[in-house]
């Protein structure tokens, strides 16, 4: 977007500059943002449809509260484009969840107008709850603390729980609920369809209409009549909804719903409601992708940009190619578990809301019956799992790794405890890209080697993939882990017919007398890489496919006592806790002295990039991998 001076956005650096402006120029300030985020998101793919959904809420929220010292919190992040154009970062804005550029979620460390971090779901109220008691305790009296959350949020328990605790507190806090219908997929459970009923009330607008007409029947008042209602609607809808309202059992009072894409309308009602003290919820009702008609007609698609596109017809632009691409691994477990239902009866999948995500949509649209989107809800997932394996099902969790973080409770008590057996398939496993530390799933293989009973594996390619699902899914194997990453395998020819796996056996992939390479998953994918790279110079390594973490094949690791002094373990995981300290357990147990270099995540929290350009920087790529081979053979790495 060129600078110009008749383009108000250009000269809005803060919000202080958009106070500056008059209340008539808001409407014209909402569409050169939303512009803005198109053109934007068309050359640097990114969430999309929630950020424009909520572009009149922002502007609203920073012209009407003193930010930042007023705080703003937003729940799960990914809407929060708006608020971070107009809070100093519009010029940077095109390094949106770049390699070394600005992240795609709030962030404390890069703005003071970031007053929370956030990436995961339902925590905005419990956070707000906690910085309104902070400023009440400091004697900050006139501080006001604003959390927008999603409706697809509101049904993870946290919400709940925060709300319980916020509602009894009496804190000075507003909880503006955003209702689209839409998490990434559409929303299920019968909170979304309280929503609906709140939305469309038939005594609210059954009330409204008999006023209405009622009013006309008088023509010398009935015109001024009819205006004063329109100004009074809101009052309406609280006396209609005050005795059923959900939120005022919580101890909220309850103002909407009301248009969230009229910024005017919104302005004025945030005015009066900072005069409010106490909890209060504000029901903002928006449009998912609003002012883009594609991501307004299919909001699954447009979550999250699907690739530069048209910014007028929404055409995906891609690259055409002759190298036939092999699938995801999340389309391969979609495929697989398809056919295992039709093979096994008693399989179902569940997901926390992630259907299309995780592809266990495939299996919701051919045995629906069979397939169960909980909401947000990832330990009532886990707990839903263990009840159903209890009852004699045989339940596929498809979650998440980041994700899966938030049951790890459930896990432990709910199913390892009761040996049931429950799959879990965690997809996103490993550094996920540019979605950064909150959403990396680096910490499973350490958090599910630790709990007994556990079965930990993880696939290097699809066929993997496909047969550990299989033997999984066997009679009486017990809790089952199975982690795979965010994007494609290895393999084109990947639709072989199942096979058993060998609980905790490996697989030799190549030999060599120089030094032995331990890998797990789909980043001994790059030990292949770096094995072939070696014999460019004359070196030579055994590279074993571990396929588990629990049980550890010991007949693989008595063969590479009795060969080599050296190992390398290779993971796309946290290095401390993970397989390379499994590795390093077990032979601290044994007589041999063995040299023992552990490659994958270091001991940090790892920013946003892409997938290659993290795995560079983290060391485990296959370059990384003949650095480390050359350092510890005293070669010069070129």
């Amino acid at each position: 977007m060129a600078d110009s001076k008749d383009n108000l956005l250009e000269q809005i650096e803060f919000p202080d500059d958009l106070r500056k402006l008059k209340e008539n120029k808001l409407s014209r300030v909402c569409e050169e943002l939303r512009e803005f985020i198109i053109q934007e998101a068309a050359t640097n793919p990114g969430h999309l449809g929630a950020n424009l959904g909520v572009v009149d809420l922002t502007v609203a929220l920073h012209y009407v509260y003193n930010t930042p010292y007023d705080q703003l919190i937003w729940d799960v992040g990914h809407q929060a484009y708006g608020h971070k154009i107009l809070t100093g970062r519009r010029k940077v804005f095109a390094t949106n969840r770049l390699y070394k550029g600005i992240s795609g979620f709030p962030k404390m460390a890069e703005s003071e107008y970031d007053a929370f971090g956030v990436g995961h779901s339902s925590t905005s109220i419990s956070a707000a709850l906690g910085l309104a008691i902070a400023s009440e305790l400091k004697g900050e009296k006139d501080r006001k603390v604003v959390a927008v959350i999603g409706d697809g949020s509101m049904t993870g328990g946290m919400a709940f729980e925060g709300l319980n605790n916020a509602g009894a507190s009496k804190a000075d806090v507003l909880v503006i609920l955003n209702y689209n219908n839409m998490s990434i997929d559409p929303n299920v459970g019968g909170l979304s369809k309280y929503f609906i009923h709140m939305q469309a009330s038939p005594t609210y607008n059954s009330l409204k209409t008999k006023v209405w007409t009622a009013l006309g029947v008088v023509p010398q008042i009935g015109s001024w009549a009819r205006k004063m209602l329109q100004k009074q609607q809101q009052l309406l809808k609280s006396v209609v909804f005050r005795k059923s309202n959900l939120f005022e059992s919580f101890g909220f009072r309850y103002f909407g719903p009301v248009d969230g894409h009229d910024v005017i309308g919104l302005v004025r009602i945030l005015h009066d409601l900072k005069s409010i003290p106490g909890p209060k919820i504000l029901h903002v009702i928006t449009k998912k992708g609003k002012g883009f008609a594609p991501a307004e007609k299919d909001a699954t698609k447009w979550h999250a940009a699907p690739g530069k596109f048209n910014t007028v017809t929404g055409e995906v632009l891609t690259t055409v190619t002759d190298v036939p691409e092999s699938p995801k691994y999340q389309y391969v477990f979609g495929k697989s578990i398809i056919e295992l239902a039709n093979i096994n009866e008693k399989i179902v999948g569940i997901t926390p809301a992630m259907p299309s995500g995780c592809s266990l949509n495939m299996m919701m649209n051919v045995l629906p019956h069979r397939t169960f989107d909980v909401g947000i809800a990832e330990p009532h997932a886990v707990t839903f799992a263990a009840g159903l394996a209890a009852g004699g099902m045989m339940p596929f969790v498809n979650i998440y790794s980041s994700f899966m973080q938030r049951s790890y409770d459930q896990i432990i008590h709910d199913v390892a405890l009761q040996k049931l057996n429950v799959v879990f398939c965690m997809d996103r496993a490993g550094l996920v890209g540019a979605d950064g530390a909150t959403h990396h799933g680096i910490f499973d293989l350490a958090f599910m080697r630790n709990i007994p009973n556990m079965t930990v594996s993880a696939p290097m390619d699809q066929v993997e993939l496909r047969n550990m699902m299989y033997t999984a899914q066997l009679p009486n194997k017990g809790p089952f882990s199975i982690r795979y990453p965010r994007g494609n395998g290895p393999l084109i020819d990947w639709e072989q017919p199942f096979e058993e796996l060998p609980i905790g056996q490996g697989r030799q992939i190549s030999d060599g007398k120089d030094i032995a390479i331990l890998t797990i998953g789909h980043a001994g994918n790059f030990a292949v890489q770096a094995v072939e790279l070696l014999k460019t110079k004359g070196v030579t390594c055994a590279h074993y496919d571990m396929r588990f973490v629990v049980p550890l094949d010991q007949s693989i690791l008595k063969e590479v006592a009795a060969r080599f002094k050296t190992i390398i373990t290779v993971e796309d995981g946290i290095v401390d806790g993970g397989f390379g300290s499994a590795i390093a357990e077990y032979f601290a147990t044994s007589d041999k002295q063995i040299n023992i270099v552990r490659l994958g995540v270091p001991m940090r929290f790892v920013e946003h990039g892409s997938q290659n350009e993290l795995y560079t920087e983290c060391g485990f790529d296959a370059a990384g991998i003949v650095r480390t081979v050359d350092s510890l053979l005293g070669n010069s790495s070129k």
